[in-house]
């Protein structure tokens, strides 16, 4: 294996690990804030409790003073019931220290209902103090680890990082740069051939790739760009020659209500993948970019089947493949179309060459197994 694909396989590696770092260093904070926040909510119901209690207290005093009101009005009535001259205003008197009385025994109802819910009050705000305290203990703890894991990873981080610049310091910059260039557009920029077979993308290899690869060529993958390496440890045995022929491409249904399709030249933009959608009368078209899944425009919409409502896009280099993603799927890939998606649709488009053009078809032990998972 050469040094500098064995020096990129490092890099990649190191290239993992950084990002594991990134993303756990990244995910520490929003893993205190959700503990704060559950922090905050036991705070909330403690200060609810609280509340209650304080609310409970002031309606106590308020008909404690209302007693004391109409105790005085009481104390008033029979004072000048001693003055009345006639029976009428004796009973009147009378009247307003019965009504005053009934008001005394409601506000001292009212009084023991208070009573008695102050006890279930305050053993939830004793139940919340306990609650708040344990969560703090436990908080503090997180956030301690929290701290402690981060101040690990970034030290961690920083040790790959140096390692990996070291790693690139020894490597040609012309395949230094395009193994960045596809790492940033596909995850990985090297992959291992196993079986003939670029495992990254799962295309077959032609017979002198293979073995230019195998010994010790640096040669690129022509379907995804990945530079290849070989592991002649891992290398399967040729099968016999009487193993089964690979079967062939399915066909895209010419009636499926998605169709995709790849352009050699689009507009100003060179090589691109093609998706339409019918749908109650009606049909879109969505554009990505051969090389890196990214989305070209806007969704267009048209009347009409596509066929009818895009007939300049039909032209006689346009290649028809498979592939069935649902629009919610679609929508999800926001700008840019998943790499295991592209690598499918270029399998299939490899496939559907080498089925137009059988002189240049493989043969079975070299052939692309084009039956995947986008063919539904």
């Amino acid at each position: 294996m050469p040094s500098d694909v064995q020096k990129l396989m490092e890099v990649q590696d190191a290239d993992r690990h950084i990002l594991r770092l990134k993303e756990e260093i990244a995910s520490l904070p929003k893993k205190v804030a959700a503990i704060e926040q559950k922090l905050a909510g036991t705070k909330a119901v403690l200060e609810n409790a609280k509340t209650a209690v304080k609310a409970d207290e002031a309606a106590r005093r308020k008909h404690e003073a209302t007693i004391q009101e109409l105790q005085g009005k009481i104390s008033k009535y029979r004072d000048q019931s001693l003055d009345v001259k006639t029976n009428e205003q004796y009973k009147a008197l009378l009247h307003e220290i019965q009504f005053s009385e009934q008001e005394i025994r409601a506000q001292e109802d009212k009084i023991l209902d208070l009573m008695v819910n102050a006890e279930a009050r305050e053993k939830k705000v004793k139940a919340a103090e306990a609650d708040l305290k344990t969560e703090m203990a436990e908080i503090e703890k997180e956030k301690a680890d929290a701290r402690e894991r981060t101040a690990r990873d970034e030290k961690e981080l920083a040790e790959w990082a140096a390692k990996r610049n070291d790693l690139r310091a020894g490597i040609n910059p012309d395949l230094l740069r395009h193994f960045e260039r596809v790492s940033k557009f596909r995850g990985s920029g090297i992959s291992e051939v196993l079986n003939q077979k670029c495992t990254a993308c799962q295309v077959m290899l032609r017979p002198q790739t293979y073995n230019e690869v195998k010994s010790g060529k640096v040669i690129e993958c022509e379907s995804c760009q990945r530079i290849l390496f070989f592991d002649p440890a891992k290398e399967v045995a040729a099968a016999p020659s009487n193993a089964p022929h690979h079967r062939r491409r399915v066909r895209p249904k010419s009636d499926a209500p998605q169709a995709w399709f790849y352009r050699p030249s689009f507009q100003d933009h060179g090589e691109v993948l093609l998706v339409y959608n019918n749908e109650s009368g009606t049909s879109s078209r969505r554009v990505y970019d051969f090389n890196n899944g990214r989305e070209i425009g806007d969704v267009l919409v048209r009347e009409g089947k596509y066929p009818l409502a895009f007939p300049e896009d039909m032209t006689d280099d346009t290649i028809r493949l498979n592939g069935n993603w649902d629009d919610a799927e679609l929508e999800s890939w926001g700008t840019e179309m998943p790499m295991t998606v592209l690598d499918l649709l270029h399998v299939d488009l490899q496939s559907a060459r080498a089925d137009a053009n059988p002189r240049s078809k493989p043969r079975p032990d070299e052939a692309i197994t084009a039956e995947h998972p986008a063919a539904r």
